[in-house]
């Protein structure tokens, strides 16, 4: 028997189906410039969206990077159950003065993460430590598990505590504290 080889065809390229082209546009990202966009305050006091004329009745705010980078990379959603990502913003500070604060009203909303301004005391018994702070929303006390990585560097002397219940708190500049509260923190750091 002869074994012929036959040259095989050019290949054609072939059209993507509809739905791989759908998903392209939906992973694609859409970065957010204050010249296609208008944040307004609505009278409940969420925020709307009009971008390039597609009106948002109201959208929320997210941040990509809630610790190493606060006031960048800013997603805004869909407020409804899909949550689809309209966009991003790049920096918050590029933006005008009133839709930066604006925006930084909603993800404080969002994230509530007091900052510790002050360690009264610490105390560990029993494989939990009780704190006793103050901080930037007033004063607190807080339980958190001993040696499960509830403090944690963030960067540039930024920590942040999680206490039993999840809550977060950060502390933002641990240089900051006097070398008495420093001193409550060495079991953790």
């Amino acid at each position: 028997m002869e074994n012929k080889q036959t040259a095989s065809a050019p290949t054609k390229a072939i059209d993507r189906p509809d739905a791989m082209q759908s998903l392209e546009e939906k992973i694609k990202m859409r970065w957010l410039k204050q010249g296609d966009c208008v944040f307004t305050r609505t009278s409940g006091g969420f925020v709307r969206l009009d971008f390039r004329g597609t009106i948002y009745d109201r959208v929320a705010v997210h941040r990509c990077f809630p610790f190493s980078a606060p006031d960048e990379y800013i997603s805004i959603r869909e407020s409804d159950e899909s949550s689809q990502e309209i966009g991003l913003i790049l920096k918050l500070d590029d933006w005008n003065h009133d839709t930066q604060a604006m925006l930084r009203e909603q993800l404080e909303l969002r994230y509530f993460n007091p900052k510790i301004t002050r360690i009264r005391h610490v105390k560990e018994e029993y494989g939990y430590a009780y704190w006793d702070v103050g901080t930037d929303r007033g004063d607190c006390r807080f339980v958190v598990r001993m040696g499960s990585g509830t403090v944690i560097h963030i960067g540039s002397g930024r920590y942040m505590v999680t206490d039993v219940d999840g809550n977060r708190f950060e502390i933002p500049n641990i240089q900051t504290l006097s070398p008495q509260e420093m001193k409550k923190l060495d079991m953790f750091i």
